[in-house]
């Protein structure tokens, strides 16, 4: 089972930018390619009018001021002003394309990477952090859409930018050319070598800032248990801990990552200020016209910006590879509980449940169930009852597959759970935990979720049957009043009928119970029982009871100890036997009229 446990488990990757950026091209690239090609278009017609702004300074040097050609300034600066005309719409076209496509990206891999989390078991979920898992999903989405721009613009803008703007310094003046490409191996070097250290230091980073929006997110959503218990100082402490470290952390990506800034400036003014010593000696002592010189240390300084970020190129792409890498690591985990190759749906007739010799643990070597074995009739109800920690919920657990047995078998009217698929497993059975979960939208969507096509009529249907339908339309909008995050508006015991209604609107042959009236007051808890005693009828019903007074009437009671059946029969047999478990848990019961 720890095998299987750790296809789920996101690793730390090693690939490199080349490995990262190929697999995004290979997924990306093709349905983006005309969209690409119109950007990297715009991109060469901003390269092109660059450099020839730097071509014909020459020109207006030498020709408008030196030999004072009136006739040509005209057209020299008409030929400037359409330059600077192409410049300014091929930045917008190439501008608006690319954020499209990266928008479209960023759409694409939410939609995979929550399809995707649909797809793992909910032992992933178990073992994961949700706050920390959205958190890092927020946070790292971006990197593959920032890897791909990042790409085009430094390949298709700064690289032909630059090489158009050399092309203009040689033809101007190549010995100086050959000068400041000799100084610039150094740089080169200096520039891998901060690549290299911002690498692990820009993990670190994103992981520590997914803690501090978890930790967020864990506040908000258990704010109401933080009041109670006055927790603000420790979480506080908490937190703010966490906080100095991720500002730690940036803080040291920022003193890398802004490294290159003085490597940069101090080749840069080396070079320039060489390029200015050696024109004004050639024009002070050789009276070589200033035309050239200024087109060549016009062409230098506009090369700065497209061969700075060039050379700041793996320092960024190493950043956003990062956290491309991280969201592949999630894409890349294989699904614990996959249809086997010869799954086939399930066929359910009286859908009797059976466990066999079922054992089963979270974690390797620590058996939750040791060999449980009972049966479920088909259309009776079969309760649960026992200790905390006999291993009743996992019992509810397993027959839906949230988690599959280390040994053993569990039917339905004989066919192995293992076997079939789990779509439909799962659409034959209903399910209401002791914690009703409600999503986002009004009442009617979330009765709605037990089956999408239901009509408004079978909600309704279900509602009245849950005991739901009159509080309902006592909402301002009845059935079209939105719930709130997680219900906070309704009462536990309304949340619990709605939990019930979605579960009767499912219509589905297996009813599974989790301890469904237990956080209840006794005058919810009556009307969630009325519910439930309407749910139950004609279906095959499993369920975990805390208070025994509400499954008297099952047909048969399973009692747990220590993840075994030590005990099995009805009420009155099992309350009659006077060393029995089951009849010490009544007795105890007994005199709280529970």
């Amino acid at each position: 089972m720890a095998d299987k446990s750790r296809k789920e488990r996101p690793h730390v990757s090693s690939d490199t930018v080349a490995t990262v950026l190929k697999r995004v091209i290979a997924e990306n690239g093709r349905d983006h390619l005309g969209g690409y090609v119109f950007a990297i278009a715009c991109l060469a017609i901003v390269a092109a009018t660059t450099a020839f702004s730097a071509w014909i300074m020459e020109s207006v040097i030498n020709e408008a001021f030196a030999n004072k050609r009136a006739d040509l300034v005209l057209v020299i600066c008409a030929a400037i002003f359409i330059a600077f005309l192409l410049r300014g719409f091929a930045t917008y076209g190439q501008a608006v394309t690319l954020s499209k496509i990266g928008n479209n990206i960023v759409a694409r891999y939410q939609r995979r990477l929550y399809s995707h989390l649909m797809s793992l078991s909910v032992g992933f979920f178990s073992e994961s952090r949700s706050a920390y898992l959205a958190a890092q999903i927020n946070q790292n989405v971006t990197g593959i859409r920032d890897v791909l721009n990042m790409t085009v613009t430094s390949v298709a803008r700064d690289f032909l930018t630059l090489v158009a703007l050399i092309g203009v310094m040689f033809s101007k003046d190549w010995l100086l050319t050959i000068l400041v490409f000799v100084l610039a191996p150094p740089l080169l070097i200096g520039l891998r070598y901060v690549s290299r250290r911002l690498r692990s230091a820009t993990r670190e980073s994103i992981e520590l800032n997914s803690h501090v929006l978890g930790a967020m997110q864990e506040t908000i959503q258990g704010i109401a248990i933080v009041k109670a218990f006055t927790m603000e100082a420790q979480l506080k402490e908490k937190v703010e801990g966490i906080i100095a470290r991720a500002e730690s952390r940036s803080n040291r990506i920022a003193r890398l990552s802004e490294r290159t800034a003085p490597m940069t400036e101090t080749f840069a003014g080396f070079a320039i200020s060489s390029v200015l010593a050696y024109a004004a000696y050639r024009s002070i002592y050789g009276g070589v016209l200033p035309g050239a010189f200024f087109s060549f240390v016009a062409a230098l300084l506009m090369a700065y910006d497209p061969a700075k970020r060039l050379a700041r190129l793996q320092v960024s792409l190493e950043r956003a590879v990062v956290n491309a890498r991280m969201i592949y690591e999630i894409l890349d985990l294989e699904p614990r509980q996959p249809d086997r190759p010869d799954a086939r749906p399930l066929t359910v007739g009286e859908a009797k449940v059976v466990f066999r010799g079922v054992r089963f643990g979270y974690s390797e070597g620590e058996d939750i169930l040791k060999g449980v074995s009972f049966t479920a009739e088909g259309g009776r109800t079969t309760a649960l009852v026992g200790p905390s920690g006999a291993g009743k919920s996992t019992v509810i657990g397993l027959i839906p597959r949230f988690h599959d047995p280390v040994a053993g078998e569990i039917l339905i009217d004989g066919q192995d759970i293992a076997h079939v698929t789990k779509r439909s497993l799962r659409n034959a059975i209903a399910y209401v935990s002791q914690q009703p979960y409600l999503f986002e939208g009004t009442i009617r969507d979330n009765i709605r979720y037990g089956r999408p096509d239901a009509t408004d009529a079978e909600i309704e249907e279900a509602a009245r049957h849950a005991y739901a339908h009159d509080f309902i339309l006592a909402q301002p909008l009845g059935y079209d009043t939105p719930v709130g995050e997680n219900g906070v508006t309704l009462s536990g015991g309304q949340r619990q009928r709605l939990s019930i209604a979605r579960a009767l609107v499912r219509g589905a042959p297996i009813l599974l119970l989790d301890e469904a009236t237990s956080a209840l007051d006794t005058e919810s808890e009556q009307a969630v029982q009325k519910a439930l005693d309407e749910a139950m009828s004609g279906r095959t019903v499993i369920v975990i009871a805390h208070r025994l007074s509400t499954v008297v009437r099952a047909d048969k009671i399973i009692v747990m100890q220590a993840g075994q059946v030590v005990e099995e029969g009805t009420h009155e047999a099992l309350a009659g036997r006077p060393n029995g478990l089951y009849a010490r848990l009544h007795n105890l019961q007994a005199p709280s009229g529970k």
